[in-house]
């Protein structure tokens, strides 16, 4: 595997812009969702690909969860919401592919993987999809905020001079 070093100054460029995003978040339940870190999942999926998207969303988590904006809940949320939006992206390379990949990955999949998380390891009573709408609603907030980010990058040819970059 080739070491792309613009690659990695973006990865760490937007795990800053997911860490300090993070200081804005809202609580639904025992969850909190933190719309930012959607959206750089979805700038990560399309600008990096699913790779670098996953460890985008781990490193964040990691600084998030040390630093107390953030609790366990945003491992499985944010790295497998990171990983369809990069996979479908690549696959469809539509920023709307991208945008549902974060939506279904965070807010079902990502959901879903939540539980055990809070039931084993936080050990707070939770349900099997007692996550699925905080996590949707998070998700989808980020994310289509995202799409209009990127859509207005397009429209100035923006975002493909960034990526020729990388």
């Amino acid at each position: 595997m080739k070491i792309n070093v613009k690659m990695i100054a973006l990865s760490g460029l937007l795990i800053a812009v997911a860490v300090v995003g993070s200081t804005f978040s809202f609580p639904v339940g025992i969850a909190k969702c933190a719309p930012v870190q959607h959206m750089v999942n979805v700038i990560a999926g399309v600008m990096l690909g699913p790779f670098y998207a996953v460890v985008v969303a781990f490193a964040a988590s990691c600084i998030r969860v040390i630093a107390g904006t953030g609790t366990l809940l945003a491992f499985p949320g944010s790295m497998v919401g990171a990983l369809l939006c990069g996979l479908l992206y690549r696959k469809i390379p539509k920023v709307m592919s991208a945008v549902i990949g974060e939506v279904i990955g965070t807010g079902l999949f990502g959901a879903i993987l939540a539980y055990p998380v809070a039931a084993f390891i936080l050990e707070r009573e939770a349900a099997l999809f007692g996550f699925v709408i905080p996590f949707s609603i998070s998700s989808f907030g980020g994310a289509a905020i995202t799409a209009i980010l990127i859509f207005a990058l397009k429209r100035r040819t923006s975002l493909e001079s960034i990526a020729n970059k990388l």
